[in-house]
């Protein structure tokens, strides 16, 4: 054997050697298995939620019986926190000191991954596509071990704001938000985005994820002469919301944070002949839309439900944004290759190029940096036509 092939054998030798040393020397990680965890509310007042956890859970055990990523399964832990910050560092705090997961993957609400922010830095633990639309996950001084994965409610809030603005300019405008980080930073986004005609604004109420009903604020709303009513909710008090306004004979135009705008979830519960006419945005088709029902990719999606969540509804687009996002999750982990330390996963996180889900919209792609680590930043309006949510405009991208 000549001195070059012993050298070239010898670094190809070496560098599996160094890559095998840190797969094993990453928490979670194993010759065979890769280990994330979650929070979710599987209890507590946004119980409905827990779906998105229930998505992702059966779509790691799809790829898994598919032969995993490059060579590993994934194993997903998904633990309840009930919605609940304390609980949520409880559960953080065993996903990462005793389960010793490598990172975390879609922790549920802004509230809850805010409290555990200051932790998650201390151990440097990434905390990938927080199902949380604040804006401040994209600042990557503050926040250096978390990214986002839905468009941040500041945009999709002055994405309403502008189309007030156009169709509505002498709009009398009501507001409802949770009153906590979720609907303080969309509430924020919408009045800058209506600036100096904020003034629009004639009620605004806030609620609490403890109360039993909303049906208090509708009505005031209705007392105030509203005729635009901007709900920033989360599903449960959407629904009221819907059904106390068709209820009491009040029909303002109605804008619906993306959040809440499952139909399964929201609008049947609602009533769907009370949620006609709701405006919201989309990113990801819509299974109750028979304009997606040739497409390959809402096949295999179908086919995935049926097999892996029978008797789950099919239609409730929280299971197609678990999917979805587990499908991003995948992506990054394949390009990790068997370089698998903490570092590299943030790294490949923050560094995603033109990546094409198969169920986003068509024009929607994935770009993340460090600088800007929102993976979806596009959206398209939508309305609610008595049956299923009917695309109108051009797909809107933030700045």
């Amino acid at each position: 054997m000549n001195i070059n092939r012993r050298i070239s054998i010898a670094l190809v030798c070496s560098a599996m050697a160094a890559g095998q040393a840190l797969a094993a020397d990453s928490p979670g990680v194993t010759k065979t298995e890769i280990r994330l965890g979650q929070t979710m509310a599987y209890s507590g007042p946004v119980s409905a939620y827990g779906q998105y956890g229930k998505a992702e859970v059966a779509y790691f055990k799809m790829l898994n019986e598919r032969g995993g990523i490059n060579g590993r399964k994934i194993e997903l832990i998904s633990l309840d926190d009930g919605y609940s910050p304390p609980k949520t560092i409880e559960q953080v705090r065993r996903l990462v000191e005793r389960d010793e997961v490598l990172a975390l993957f879609q922790n549920l609400g802004t509230a809850s991954n805010t409290a555990i922010q200051k932790y998650v830095n201390a151990k440097k633990v990434p905390n990938l596509f927080a199902i949380s639309g604040d804006s401040k996950w994209a600042d990557g001084t503050a926040y250096p071990f978390t990214t986002s994965w839905q468009p941040s409610n500041q945009t999709e809030a002055r994405v309403y704001a502008k189309h007030i603005l156009a169709t509505r300019p002498n709009a009398k405008i009501a507001v409802l938000y949770q009153n906590d980080d979720y609907g303080k930073d969309a509430l924020k986004g919408f009045k800058e985005e209506l600036g100096d005609k904020a003034s629009l604004i004639v009620a605004e109420k806030s609620y609490e994820v403890s109360d039993p009903t909303v049906d208090s604020q509708i009505v005031s709303f209705k007392g105030a002469g509203a005729d635009v009513f901007f709900s920033i909710t989360t599903q449960k008090f959407a629904a009221q919301a819907i059904r106390k306004a068709h209820d009491i004979g009040w029909k303002p135009t109605q804008y619906l944070n993306s959040l809440a705008s499952s139909v399964g979830a929201v609008l049947e519960p609602a009533g769907l002949d009370k949620s006609e006419g709701i405006i919201s945005v989309a990113y990801l088709k819509d299974p109750s839309d028979k304009w997606w029902a040739n497409d390959p990719a809402m096949k295999d999606y179908l086919d995935f439900m049926k097999k892996y969540l029978p008797g789950d509804n099919v239609y409730d687009t929280m299971n197609v944004f678990g999917y979805s996002a587990a499908q991003t999750m995948a992506h990054v982990l394949r390009q990790c290759g068997d370089n698998l330390s903490r570092e590299n996963l943030m790294y490949q996180a923050t560094h995603i190029k033109n990546l094409v889900l198969p169920m986003t919209l068509p024009g929607i792609v994935i770009n993340t940096t460090p600088e800007q680590r929102t993976a979806l930043r596009s959206m398209q309006l939508a309305r609610f036509d008595g049956k299923s949510w009917q695309l109108f405009g051009n797909i809107i991208s933030a700045r």
